[in-house]
């Protein structure tokens, strides 16, 4: 009779509901006698749940079977388990569950994604995940999912009107190059996926969002941490969603004058990489008109030297070659 039961093929279902339960053992002491063994068949339901959700070399994942995982999976709180049990669970284990969270955020069940629905539910769980970057064992599994979860708009808003939002200015700041990045990566998400929540934030937020930016990333002394804002801040600004804030932004003279100084180390840099040198040229003309209109309500003789230094660079600049 036993091996009845257990030659008998498992559901998508099945699969969850056996997962949900054999994740108590995570925490079970260690002295548990199956603990061992409840984890590994743990690993293997997981391993099973991303072949459902995949396919393999085999055979392509099946709409139906993916849409009774998903289903059952959002139905309990089998995503806030796995989310709060991964600090304890091995390497190759945390792999899968980030591979199968990222996948149940695009299964749509009767047309919705139900996984946006359950996130709009359970909000704490990305305040869990983006405290996860204080946590080096966990921060890339972690981003991972939280990039995955902020791809719907609900989700992302959260995140941005949250106070989360200012702690990722340290987060991208971390001596951890692999999470720091990690960290950048998740908040140009923020400010570039969905343009119309992203206008919204920025010109709600605008005076503390700027100041921020301003002090802590373009005013950096890490050199790639204010070469990657300068760009995301241009990608910010030039979105046409976004076109109040930039006129907003650059009628400050003080953000001019932060941006020109930046520019001045660019240009004056003599090791500059050919794109970047390619890109000044391109706009060369532009630039220069734009300096050469430009003027400051009182006379600020130390702004001019710099205008003038900037300005004497651009005109110099010649094309080379990419190596």
């Amino acid at each position: 009779m036993k091996g009845l039961f257990k030659s008998k093929p498992r559901t998508p279902a099945d699969l969850v509901r056996q997962t949900r339960e054999l994740l108590a053992y995570v925490e079970a002491p260690a002295r548990e006698p199956k603990r061992e063994e409840k984890l590994t068949e743990l690993a293997k339901n997981i391993r099973e749940m991303k072949t459902v959700l995949y396919g393999n070399s085999e055979a392509e994942p099946v709409p139906e079977a993916c849409a009774q995982l998903t289903q059952e999976f959002f139905k309990d709180n089998t995503l806030r388990l796995l989310i709060v049990c991964l600090p304890k669970l091995n390497l190759e284990v945390r792999k899968d569950v980030t591979q199968v969270v990222a996948n149940l955020q695009r299964q749509q069940v009767h047309s919705r994604l139900i996984a946006s629905d359950y996130l709009e539910a359970n909000r704490d769980l990305l305040d869990i995940l983006i405290a996860g970057y204080e946590n080096t064992d966990i921060a890339l599994h972690y981003g991972s999912m939280l990039r995955d979860c902020i791809r719907h708009q609900s989700i992302a808003r959260y995140v941005l009107e949250s106070d989360n939002m200012k702690k990722f200015f340290g987060y991208i700041q971390l001596p951890n190059f692999e999470i720091a990045s990690d960290a950048a990566a998740t908040f140009k998400e923020l400010l570039t996926r969905h343009k119309s929540t992203v206008a919204d934030f920025l010109n709600k937020n605008y005076d503390w969002f700027f100041a921020e930016y301003n002090k802590d990333l373009l005013e950096s002394p890490n050199y790639i941490t204010r070469r990657q804002a300068v760009k995301l801040l241009g990608d910010i600004l030039l979105d046409r969603s976004n076109v109040a804030v930039m006129m907003r932004y650059v009628s400050s003279k003080e953000n001019l004058r932060i941006l020109m100084n930046l520019l001045r180390v660019f240009v004056a840099n003599q090791n500059k990489p050919p794109e970047i040198v390619s890109i000044l040229v391109a706009n060369r003309e532009k630039l220069l008109r734009f300096f050469s209109e430009f003027k400051t309500e009182k006379e600020d003789e130390q702004f001019d030297q710099d205008k003038a230094q900037v300005v004497k660079e651009i005109a110099s600049l010649e094309p080379r070659d990419r190596p």
